[in-house]
């Protein structure tokens, strides 16, 4: 068994340095090296656990989904019996982006998750496609719906996780955006982002709401 620092080499220590590293450098450049580097150990001792980079990535996807799956777990759990779809749609969002939320990066890996075949994404998907199958719409809709509801969560997570500095504006410049483009700017402060987030979701439903009272030859 290796060891790093004095303290026992493991899996969980591996996916917790590969998300570090994943954090600080993205996926085109995080390699084993970089994640053996924050062990203090030697690469090939990371072989021993995990096979290859992409199946370290695997297993980072599969950390952040599980934990948003677990979270999505508790929340509906906690609605009440006669909760309809979209209440149930709306916790399995909502937790989702709280989930992957406090990882760096957590969105990219959730969006990157289907080419990684993680279980624990996997099991988010089909969560998400049996509460809308439960609810009576089609599959051909279902499978679009939860699509861009998954979409919607990780493209807006991405831009919470953005580190890029807004350029600084100043109050003329401000006031001939404004002209120039009023209704963008206005509703670009209309709403706190958890606000924004809920109604987005909320809308999304009520076009799956639509297809679903359509049925499948819409």
């Amino acid at each position: 068994m290796r060891y790093a620092g004095g303290v026992k080499l493991t899996t969980d220590r591996i996916i917790d340095a590969g998300m570090t590293a994943f954090a600080e450098v993205g996926y085109q450049a995080l390699s084993m090296r970089q994640v053996a580097e924050r062990l203090d150990v030697h690469a090939g001792s990371l072989y021993y656990h995990v096979r290859s980079k992409g199946v370290l990535l695997q297993l980072m996807a599969d950390r952040v989904a599980r934990q948003a799956y677990d979270a999505g777990t508790a929340a509906l759990a906690g609605l009440a019996e006669d909760a309809d779809w979209t209440a149930r749609v709306e916790a399995q969002a909502s937790t989702l982006r709280e989930s992957i939320k406090r990882h760096p990066g957590g969105a990219i890996l959730l969006a990157d998750s289907p080419k990684v075949l993680s279980t624990g994404a996997l099991s988010v998907m089909e969560r998400l496609l049996r509460t809308l199958a439960d609810a009576g719409v089609p599959e051909p809709h279902r499978i679009i719906g939860a699509d861009a509801l998954l979409s919607y969560v990780t493209g807006f997570v991405l831009q919470e996780q953005s580190e890029s500095a807004a350029p600084a504006v100043d109050a003329a410049a401000f006031a001939d955006l404004g002209e120039r483009f009023p209704l963008t700017i206005a509703s670009a402060s209309l709403h706190e982002p958890d606000e924004t987030f809920a109604q987005s979701v909320r809308l999304l439903c009520a076009g799956i709401e639509g297809l679903r009272q359509a049925g499948p030859g819409a």
